[in-house]
C-alpha cells in the first residue's frame, strides 16, 4: 500500500476498483449533523463533463456507461472506515472520458455554518473491490478552516494509462461551483 502525499501520482493497474472516502466531524461545533457528499465528475479532454449523466452523486448513482457507481449517501459520517464509496470499472468507461474528479462537499454548509475546519481524519483511498486490499491512500492533513468543498483526487488517462493524483484542493464553494466549472 502506498501512502500518497499531496500532488503525488501513481499508475492504476486495475480495471475494477473502488474509491473510498472518509472523514470524522466535530458534532459540537454547530449542533447539527454534518452531511458530507462525495461526487465524481467524468470529464473529457476539454476538462468538461461528458454530459449531465456523467456527474455521479447521491441523486445520480451510476454513469450511463456503468463505469462509475456511487454506493449511496451517508448522511452522518458516523463510524470508522469509508463514509462513502465509488466503484470504478475502467473496462466499460466511455472512450471520450479522460479524467474522473472526486469532490467532497458539505451539504447546506452556509446554512449550518459548517466547514472543513470542523472535519478531521479525511482521506481518499483506492482499493481492490473484490479483495479489499488497499492500493493507495491519501490523508488530507491540511487545515481547511473556511473551505466547504475539497477536490480530494482525480483519475486521469495519459498515453493510454490511467493514473491517480492526490489533490487536496479546498474552496469556499458548494456543489454548484463544480457544476459550473465542469460544464
Amino acid at each position: 500500500m502506498i501512502n500518497l502525499e499531496k500532488g503525488q501520482r501513481i499508475n492504476v493497474e486495475l480495471q475494477k476498483f473502488s474509491i473510498g472516502l472518509g472523514w470524522d466531524t466535530n458534532q459540537s461545533d454547530t449542533g447539527q449533523d454534518f452531511d458530507l457528499d462525495a461526487s465524481a465528475f467524468i470529464l473529457g479532454e476539454n476538462k468538461k463533463i461528458l454530459n449531465d449523466e456523467y456527474f455521479v452523486f447521491y441523486n445520480n448513482l451510476k454513469s450511463p456507461d456503468g463505469s462509475v457507481e456511487h454506493t449511496g449517501d451517508n448522511l452522518t459520517g458516523e463510524g470508522d472506515g469509508d463514509d462513502e464509496s465509488i466503484r470504478i470499472d475502467l473496462s466499460t468507461i466511455n472512450p471520450r472520458a479522460a479524467e474522473i474528479c472526486f469532490v467532497v462537499t458539505i451539504h447546506k454548509a452556509d446554512e449550518r455554518h459548517q466547514n472543513f475546519g470542523q472535519v478531521h481524519n479525511s482521506f481518499i483511498r483506492i482499493y481492490n473491490t473484490d479483495t479489499g486490499e488497499e492500493i493507495a491512500k491519501y490523508e488530507l492533513e491540511e487545515d481547511f478552516s473556511v473551505e466547504t468543498a475539497v477536490e480530494f483526487g482525480r483519475l486521469y488517462k495519459r498515453s493510454g494509462t490511467w493514473k491517480f493524483e492526490a489533490m487536496g484542493i479546498g474552496c469556499k464553494q458548494g456543489l454548484e461551483f463544480f457544476l459550473k466549472k465542469y460544464n
